[in-house]
């Protein structure tokens, strides 16, 4: 047992033990940004409508104090201002930074397509929203971000949607988090498809090792329960099918 135990790789901790919480917060968003808060450098696959929203906050928030510089998350285009808006509703202060003379102490907000407007050095902890924009691993704003985040003590990637069954996108955000870098890991658990090009297939021998290390750096949730919470408002009603034909 010591053997295999030795043999285990895991994402060192690398964040904070002391961080504050929001009393908006229910149980699972608690359990999924106090790990990203005590990892230092962590991933969150939540399920649309979970609170992806408020743990990046949270997280961001937590992160700027810490590291005494202003915290950059990073959203697609139009999707900033609805985070300001989502952020003023649980009393948290996000401001909308365009250039560098826009940035403030505290949680700042950009489009993905401005982050060469900044200096890294200005930032203590950079949130990724809707992080499978990381997936292309040689795509030019992949290497722009990986580049930006690599000095920074915390990082937290946000998706509802990572494909699991494309290991090149988990791979690609465990070399954004420091984790491991992507070539490692398809090294380390993975062997070419021979009957497929380009694609890698997990060694069936390596798989528990494999979700035992993502799981070191990464929570993922389809709803509150698997993180320990209260599924109750988040089940939706069966769908209510009409079938209208028209001649």
């Amino acid at each position: 047992r010591d053997l295999v135990a030795k043999t285990l790789v895991r994402a060192e901790p690398a964040g904070m033990a002391n961080y504050t919480l929001p009393d908006a917060m229910r149980a699972h968003h608690r359990a999924a940004t106090g790990f990203a808060l005590e990892q230092g450098r962590a991933a969150l696959f939540l399920d649309t409508g979970l609170g992806k929203s408020l743990c990046a906050f949270t997280f961001a928030e937590n992160a700027a104090a810490a590291s005494g510089k202003p915290a950059l998350m990073l959203a697609p285009l139009g999707v900033v201002g609805q985070h300001k808006q989502e952020a003023a509703k649980f009393g948290m202060n996000a401001n909308i930074c365009r250039t560098p003379d826009d940035i403030r102490p505290g949680l700042n907000l950009a489009n993905y397509d401005r982050l060469h407007l900044f200096d890294r050095a200005d930032f203590g902890a950079m949130v990724l929203d809707e992080s499978s924009i990381i997936k292309n691993f040689s795509g030019v704003m992949t290497r722009r971000l990986m580049s930006f985040g690599e000095v920074m003590s915390y990082l937290l990637a946000c998706t509802a949607t990572p494909a699991p069954n494309d290991h090149m996108e988990l791979g690609q955000h465990s070399q954004f988090l420091r984790a491991m870098p992507s070539s490692e890991m398809l090294t380390r658990w993975f062997i070419a498809d021979q009957s497929e090009m380009g694609r890698y297939r997990l060694k069936r021998h390596a798989i528990d090792s494999f979700w035992s290390w993502v799981a070191s750096w990464a929570r993922c949730a389809e709803r509150p329960s698997d993180l320990g919470g209260d599924d109750t408002g988040y089940i939706l009603p069966p769908l209510d099918l009409q079938r209208h034909v028209v001649d």
